[in-house]
């Protein structure tokens, strides 16, 4: 025989089986009060044994037979219940064992197959209304063992699993909602494994708990628990500890003087964070707060100014400000007031290691390009559209930069200072044509005044000379300065008078009337103003003796006597 089936012989079925031994007939007839019926016959068929003792000896057959007889949905019980009822009177234990007989072999065929019927589908008699109703079928649930097969149908029965020991035991199921999204601990569950399939096929439950192994989630939502507080815990963490380095903690910073040199261009305006962005981008400090750190507890700090800066990269903060505060270190581009395009030209080509003669072709090829005004320009004989605009000052220019941005931000800067000042109101109010013309009167203040404290008075002198009815040049400036522009020199010996009047030139002012086209050089501040503001007064003339001592006329008289002066203090004398 099998391990659950019932062989040849008289074997009982298994201990665990709900049928096997008093849990059939004597199970059914307690767990069934409303069996009064079925009681009755049970007692008849003790007065037939009683009666017939033989009839008692072939009732003792095996037990196995008995629970055959005993089942309460027998597929051919109910017949036998039905005759008993027929016959109360009827006493005859041979027959009735034949008839038991006859009950246990009904249930198969003589090919070995089923009967037709299930146990399942047995509907209950009529006489026993009790019985149908209220009698429990132990193969009918789903804890239950599968119905006996035929010895041909039977199928090999699977390798039993190993024994449970405590060190294979699962841990139990968390049936609380938190963990069952709010269903109990019963329902099915998408995320479980498929139960263990049972003898009646894959549908059915395990010996063991009546339900296949199930994957539980209390694992999961445990772990998914862990990695969402681990990460709470070590994101909070690491933004806080950025928060207090940010607010509190020291910024990183280098030690020491650091090496190989750099050079760092601060722009106008920049502030300490600014700056601090800039040097430690070229690596000269270590982090901008460090610098800014720096940059507040030097008394001197805030003094800091844009230009080009040579600075040693690995710096710390505190030697960095100290550096850029000492003029040495400077290396920005200056354009001193007065000076001409030419000579810009000549410094910007040395300072960006360029070929002698390349800013001024660019500067040709790019004038209109590199942001000049719309009044600059005005006149068709201007030497250089860019004279008067490259403004005196100190530029950012590193190596490796454009000569067309140099200049670009030069003439930027001519554009900010020029128009603080409404030029064209102020030409219309001093008799002047455009605001070039002022441009060129203050460039004429520049190169002939020696000394700032005289440039209002040398302002009046100009204007005075372009009267076109004064008697004294008649509208000539006559000044050596613009003969020094259209020769490209720089001399105080620029020959006879009576031969410059010969000289023909635009900007020789000793042969036209009036300005020259534009103007002869790059006023200052100081030049510009005094430009706009001349000083009230008569004079034509004027000599620098000294450095202290200017002497202006009105004739030109008075003006030789200064002259001889001016001569014998030169000599010496």
């Amino acid at each position: 025989m099998t391990e659950y089936g019932r062989g040849a012989g008289s074997e009982p079925w298994h201990p665990e089986d709900p049928l096997y031994g008093d849990q059939g007939w004597g199970a059914q007839q307690q767990a069934a009060p409303g069996q009064a019926q079925y009681a009755e016959q049970q007692a008849h068929q003790q007065y037939a044994q009683q009666q017939n003792p033989q009839a008692q000896q072939h009732q003792q057959h095996p037990q196995h037979q008995q629970q055959y007889a005993q089942q309460p949905q027998d597929p051919y019980g109910q017949q036998h219940y039905g005759e008993q009822a027929q016959h109360p009177q009827q006493g005859y234990p041979q027959e009735q064992y034949v008839q038991q007989q006859a009950q246990y072999t009904a249930g198969w065929d003589t090919t070995g197959q089923q009967a037709a019927m299930p146990y399942a589908a047995q509907q209950p008699t009529e006489g026993y209304p009790g019985y149908g109703t209220e009698t429990q079928d132990y193969y009918g649930t789903p804890e239950a063992y599968p119905p006996p097969q035929p010895p041909g149908q039977r199928r090999a029965v699977p390798e039993q699993a190993p024994e449970w020991t405590p060190e294979e035991q699962e841990p139990e199921e968390e049936n609380h909602p938190f963990f069952t999204d709010g269903k109990g601990g019963d329902e099915p569950d998408s995320d479980e494994e498929e139960p263990r399939g049972s003898r009646r096929g894959g549908g059915g439950r395990d010996r063991r708990g009546g339900k296949g192994k199930k994957k539980g989630k209390s694992g999961r939502a445990c772990l998914v628990l862990v990695v969402v507080f681990s990460l709470g815990v070590g994101g909070a963490g690491y933004f806080g500890y950025q928060f207090w380095q940010k607010k509190f903690g020291a910024a990183p910073d280098y030690v020491g003087t650091g090496s190989t040199p750099v050079q760092v261009e601060i722009p106008q305006g920049a502030g300490g964070y600014e700056i601090g962005s800039i040097l430690a981008k070229a690596g000269v400090v270590k982090s901008q707060g460090a610098f800014v750190s720096a940059q507040n507890d030097n008394p001197k700090g805030k003094t800091l100014q844009a230009g080009v800066y040579t600075l040693n990269k690995g710096m710390s903060a505190a030697n960095a400000v100290a550096a850029m505060l000492n003029p040495a270190s400077r290396s920005n581009f200056i354009i001193p007031e007065g000076k001409r395009n030419a000579w810009v030209y000549e410094q910007i080509d040395k300072r960006l290691e360029l070929k002698p003669g390349t800013t001024k072709d660019v500067a040709k090829a790019q004038a209109k390009n590199l942001g000049l005004p719309d009044w600059a320009n005005d006149n068709k004989e201007i030497a250089d559209p860019l004279e008067g605009f490259l403004y005196p000052a100190s530029y950012p220019v590193a190596k490796g930069a454009k000569p067309e941005d140099v200049l670009r931000k030069m003439v930027s800067r001519a554009n900010q200072e020029y128009g603080k000042v409404d030029l064209k109101a102020m030409a219309s109010k001093l008799g002047l044509k455009s605001p070039l013309q002022v441009i060129t009167v203050a460039s004429l203040v520049q190169a002939e005044g020696k000394y700032k404290h005289d440039f209002d008075k040398v302002a009046r002198v100009v204007f005075n000379r372009l009267k076109p009815n004064n008697t004294e040049t008649y509208g000539l400036l006559d000044f050596d300065s613009t003969v020094n522009y259209a020769k490209s020199e720089s001399t105080l010996d620029t020959g006879a008078v009576k031969d410059l009047r010969h000289f023909k030139h635009p900007y020789n002012t000793y042969y036209i009337h009036g300005l020259p086209p534009g103007p002869i050089g790059n006023p200052g501040e100081s030049a510009l103003h005094s430009a706009l503001n001349p000083t009230p007064g008569p004079w034509y003339y004027f000599v620098s003796v000294t450095e202290n001592e200017t002497l202006f006329a009105v004739t030109n008289e008075e003006h030789e006597q200064n002259r001889k002066k001016y001569e014998k203090e030169k000599s010496g004398q």
